[in-house]
């Protein structure tokens, strides 16, 4: 399955995450299943990234999408009690707009956090999660500097207001692995399949895999306030923070 594709759906997302609206077909439509588009801008989740919100609007009808199911199609779960459009019509797609730019921001703002944790003080990352506007992110720092939560939100905005160009390119695999660091996870996520891989690069703060949406620069992302920093065992630190205008 290559970075474009996922079974017979084409990824507009990944080309344009500016993209909230366009025309597509259902290829399939099932009420346990979900319905399958030729053509979808909806992120799916991933990555801690969660899925898009959004509508398909079709022969004077709407129906609600809430949700997506990965197999070897891609699937749009749509609300319940919501009609189903047929294998067959032209339908329109639209993505929430607010609920999407706000997780593009706030993965954006997660990279930023990354890339700084990263080079100052030498953590990878263990885990993270992200819900529109907040986030966490887990990194392996046995030691926390004094003043590590205050010192931390002045880098992370310091990157921000940089300005700094957020550039996405596809690479072949053998390409991509010769990068270093492309990998900021503590497991190399990456399945051993893919041929292709996607490469998120803030320029000159992170450079990794990543399969999300983003903003096109980081001034797009807001303030990022540290709220919390809090200990999750030995060597894991849990960072908590919101985006804000």
């Amino acid at each position: 399955m290559g970075v474009s594709e996922h079974g017979r759906t084409h990824r507009l997302d990944l080309s344009d995450p500016t993209l909230r609206e366009w025309e597509c077909t259902v290829l399939h439509s099932s009420p346990d299943e979900g319905i399958v588009l030729d053509r979808s801008a909806f992120y799916p989740g991933g990555g801690g990234q969660p899925p898009d919100h959004g509508t398909l609007l079709w022969q004077g009808t709407q129906t609600r999408i809430v949700g997506t199911r990965k197999g070897d199609d891609l699937y749009l779960l749509p609300a319940e009690g919501d009609p189903l459009p047929p294998a067959g019509t032209a339908v329109t797609g639209a993505v929430e707009d607010a609920r999407r730019t706000m997780l593009m921001r706030t993965h954006s703002g997660l990279h930023v956090l990354c890339g700084v944790v990263f080079r100052d003080f030498g953590a990878l990352v263990t885990g993270g999660n992200m819900e529109p506007g907040e986030a966490r992110m887990d990194f392996n720092l046995p030691e926390v500097p004094p003043d590590f939560k205050v010192k931390l939100e002045e880098l992370v905005n310091t990157e921000v207001t940089a300005d700094r160009a957020v550039a996405v390119k596809v690479l072949p695999r053998a390409e991509a692995l010769v990068l270093p660091d492309i990998i900021r996870t503590q497991s190399n996520l990456i399945p051993a399949d893919e041929q292709e891989i996607r490469i998120v690069d803030i320029v000159g703060l992170d450079v990794q895999a990543d399969g999300g949406t983003h903003v096109a620069s980081t001034r797009q992302i807001g303030r990022v306030q540290v709220v919390k920093v809090e200990s999750k065992g030995k060597a894991n630190r849990r960072v908590r923070v919101r985006i804000a205008d």
